[in-house]
């Protein structure tokens, strides 16, 4: 059946190119694939999951397709995450059958030539990311893309669409352009995140981006109405007058009736043995935490409720910090919040104080740790500074949840780095060396200061790997890890190995499960390939191309082409497959990774004469 289910997906993408080039194969070389008795995993612009062989990613930019986009076809590849079609001359338009690829995560369709109205299957794909549609000729309204929790970038300029510009959660956007399409009304409120240039050429529209003056007011109803219309709108009110006075008098006497049935009531006697007010029959009842704090909940801005009880107030615990030096609980009760991700077991919030200061609070629920034990591991990480750690500034505790107060870090993470938009900014090979040196040389410090305690990072990924206003690195959420939940996370979900992870300790397990991360980290580095399942599909699929001999496949094609040395390349590679070794006891410590790594950045230092003010991140011509 896998066979066969392998072979209808196959046949269903050359269905989909063949509608886009008709016999253009013939015009392409040996390589190009595309047809039934070739691999197709390795037809251009395809990139399959080693083991199941399903398509993940199709990426066929500026290769002269026309034709006919066959949605269908296509979404036939359940896995499909990323669909890039750029700089094609693909027309016609683009069908309801999209909304089949449930699984999408990035489409790019630019510089083609469609037509016609966006699809409202569109809205429903509920993983999508990304969406590039510029530069073509879509015209119509745009469907209900908000409802797409997760967009974060929509780039739709040199269009002919029309109509209003929906309500999107602006603050969730890296990218954001509707410029010169036929959009009209007020612009959306974008929270200062975009400017004009984000708008101009919609003639229609109105507001502060785009004008001096602001939105003209809805029309009044039209006073030279004709006297019979006056008549019978006199009529209408009359009538919902008349009905309004009913239901007020329903209402009174209904309420007559239950005051003298209540009157007639006989009163019952207070019992001798307990008194009117006595705490065990009137106590209030106690608004468990968890409702207590109302953070925004779609990435919008929110106020966090005050709370009635003033005692709860001193159980923030403020640490060393010259950023909020008299930090309140309830200062961050009163602020607006905005999430900023939302994880199995906690949230992530902005806070905006009104100093103008702004904090990250980390949110866990359902940790089984004592407020006791927790304060101490807290505290513990408090004192052993890192420059590459970013330590928590204030915390509280209760039965329910615990909150982590950290300074906010505006320039994103390694993941959106890796991942995101580059637009003319390149991350090079002299950079990611850098970022894995200092990664390393953090970890090892913190294994080793806190060995004893047992304390490791615990869930170490890209995402947690973030970069301050000066762009140094920070790794974020050391520590916060959920034992008996995360311990396997990274592990191949086999029961040999979980027995062979957990038979050597879990405060061992969870050091060697960092090693492990860490390795995961590397590989993102050496191939820029997004992370699935934990990374364990990177980690085989990397391990799969090594033992085939064909190791320079697994590198970026661009840092191969920017001039990077392949030998440090491999090294770093060797020192990554190392590090997700499937036996803990075989991986090196973080000690032993950080002096390898650095002597690799040593040795790239000295044969190269790179100047460390060109490593560029989002504009930045900062050193990372």
């Amino acid at each position: 059946m896998a066979i066969s289910q392998e072979e209808e997906v196959k046949q269903a993408l050359v269905q989909f190119m063949d509608k886009l080039s008709p016999g253009g194969n013939a015009q392409r070389d040996a390589n190009w694939g595309w047809n039934m008795t070739s691999d197709h995993c390795n037809w251009a612009g395809v990139t399959c999951y080693p083991r199941s062989n399903s398509v993940w990613q199709i990426g066929i930019e500026k290769s002269s397709l026309s034709g006919v986009f066959d949605a269908s076809s296509v979404c036939m590849a359940k896995d499909l995450l990323i669909l890039s079609l750029k700089d094609n001359t693909m027309h016609v338009t683009i069908g309801e059958e999209i909304g089949k690829c449930k699984q999408l995560t990035h489409l790019y369709l630019s510089g083609n030539n469609f037509s016609g109205s966006l699809p409202d299957s569109l809205s429903y794909l509920g993983n999508l990311k990304r969406l590039e549609i510029s530069d073509n000729n879509f015209s119509g309204e745009l469907p209900d893309l908000p409802r797409i929790s997760g967009l974060r970038n929509f780039l739709a300029q040199i269009n002919n669409l029309r109509g209003g510009i929906p309500n999107f959660d602006f603050s969730n956007f890296d990218q954001f352009n509707v410029s010169n399409n036929n959009f009209s009304g007020p612009i959306p409120d974008v929270h200062g995140l975009f400017t004009a240039n984000s708008f101009l050429g919609n003639p229609g529209l109105c507001g502060q981006l785009v004008s001096t003056t602001p939105c003209p007011p809805a029309p009044p109803p039209s006073i030279m109405e004709p006297k019979a219309s006056s008549t019978n709108g006199f009529l209408v009110y009359a009538g919902y007058m008349i009905l309004g006075i009913v239901i007020v008098l329903f209402f009174a006497v209904k309420l007559i009736q239950k005051k003298k049935k209540r009157e007639e009531k006989v009163d019952v006697p207070i019992p001798n043995n307990r008194v009117a007010g006595d705490a065990s029959i009137y106590k209030p009842s106690e608004t468990p935490i968890d409702h207590q704090f109302k953070f925004g909940v779609n990435r919008s801005e929110y106020s966090m409720t005050s709370i009635e009880s003033s005692a709860i107030t001193s159980t923030l615990v403020l640490l060393t910090s010259p950023l909020v030096p008299s930090l309140r609980f309830e200062d961050l009760l009163r602020a607006p919040a905005e999430l900023l991700g939302r994880g199995k077991h906690g949230s992530l919030y902005k806070v905006m104080l009104d100093s103008g200061v702004n904090l990250a609070v980390k949110r866990i629920k359902d940790w089984e740790i004592s407020d006791e034990d927790f304060r101490r591991r807290i505290q513990k990480i408090e004192r052993t500074r890192h420059s590459n750690i970013l330590p928590p500034i204030a915390f509280y505790c209760s039965k329910q949840e615990k909150l982590l107060v950290y300074e906010y870090q505006p320039n994103g993470s390694l993941f959106q780095l890796l991942h995101g938009p580059q637009n003319d900014h390149t991350f090079d090979w002299g950079s990611r060396l850098i970022v894995a040196a200092s990664i390393a040389e953090a970890l090892a410090y913190m294994h080793k200061e806190l060995q004893e305690d047992g304390i490791a990072h615990g869930n170490l990924k890209s995402t947690n790997i973030l970069f301050d206003k000066n762009m140094n690195l920070c790794v974020s959420e050391y520590g916060l890890m959920m034992m008996e939940n995360q311990e396997e996370s990274f592990l191949p979900q086999t029961k040999d190995f979980k027995n062979k992870h957990l038979s050597a300790g879990q405060a061992y397990g969870t050091f060697k499960l960092d090693v492990y991360g860490f390795g995961v980290i590397l590989l993102e580095l050496l191939t820029g390939k997004l992370v699935q399942n934990n990374g364990l599909d990177l980690a085989t699929w990397v391990q799969t191309v090594v033992r085939e001999e064909w190791t320079v496949e697994v590198f970026e094609k661009g840092l191969l082409t920017e001039g990077a040395s392949e030998e440090r390349m491999v090294n770093l590679l060797q020192i990554a497959l190392k590090c997700i070794n499937p036996s803990p006891n075989k991986r090196p410590t973080m000690s032993q990774v950080a002096a390898m790594i650095v002597t690799l950045k040593e040795e790239e230092e000295s044969s190269i004469s790179f100047n460390a003010g060109s490593h560029i991140y989002m504009g930045d011509t900062r050193p990372l």
